[in-house]
């Protein structure tokens, strides 16, 4: 009887100051879960990211040299490209948010983990952020893309002597179409990394 309240003073005072257990089972397979996909996010965000970043800066450097006319047109793609990256640098933080609360899951002391709401709720925020960003992406995509679509049927094969440059494809608009296209595939793994979490926590 000594012993069994021993025990259960012990039990208390652990309780009260934080020294629990280890994590369950279940929390262990959600901070594993969002360990995995927090980690692929990030880096599939961030190379991708990256290498957009370097596609837009190089393609920008045109639209700083007043003699130039030959990215006419294509402001509007390389203006949503960059609100593309910035709603990405965010998403990219919502990764690194995964797996700090991943960390945070596998503390011993209960009062220090994040509850189930408040993971969710972090979740579908970076969900929204990559949602959006997707959005902003895809709509300098479309506007770029039409840009070179029209300067190609107005401009048919045996017919370039002597045209304006502007009224020309160029590398230009081929470097503000790869931006896009990285940018889309980098909020898609994000999208795809939250969905995953989303349905592993709320199932």
């Amino acid at each position: 009887m000594g012993g069994t309240s021993l025990l259960l003073f012990l039990n208390a005072m652990n309780d009260k100051l934080g020294l629990t257990a280890s994590p369950s089972s279940k929390v262990q397979q959600i901070s594993a879960d969002l360990k995995f996909a927090g980690r692929i996010g990030f880096w599939v965000q961030l190379v991708l990211g990256v290498i957009s970043v370097v596609t837009v800066l190089f393609s920008s450097t045109s639209f700083f040299n007043p003699g130039s006319r030959d990215t006419q047109g294509t402001e509007f793609g390389v203006f949503c490209a960059v609100a593309g990256l910035i709603a990405l640098s965010v998403g990219i933080y919502f990764s690194w948010r995964y797996m700090a609360i991943s960390d945070l899951l596998q503390t011993q002391g209960p009062a220090q983990r994040p509850n189930r709401a408040d993971t969710i709720r972090v979740i579908r925020l970076g969900l929204i952020v990559n949602l959006v960003g997707m959005l902003l992406t895809v709509i300098g995509a479309q506007a770029i893309i039409g840009i070179v679509l029209a300067k190609s049927l107005a401009n048919p094969p045996g017919a370039l002597a002597n045209q304006d440059p502007a009224k020309l494809v160029n590398s230009i608009d081929l470097l503000v179409i790869q931006a896009n296209t990285n940018t889309i595939a980098a909020h898609f793994a994000g999208i795809v990394s939250s969905l995953l979490l989303l349905n592993r926590i709320t199932r």
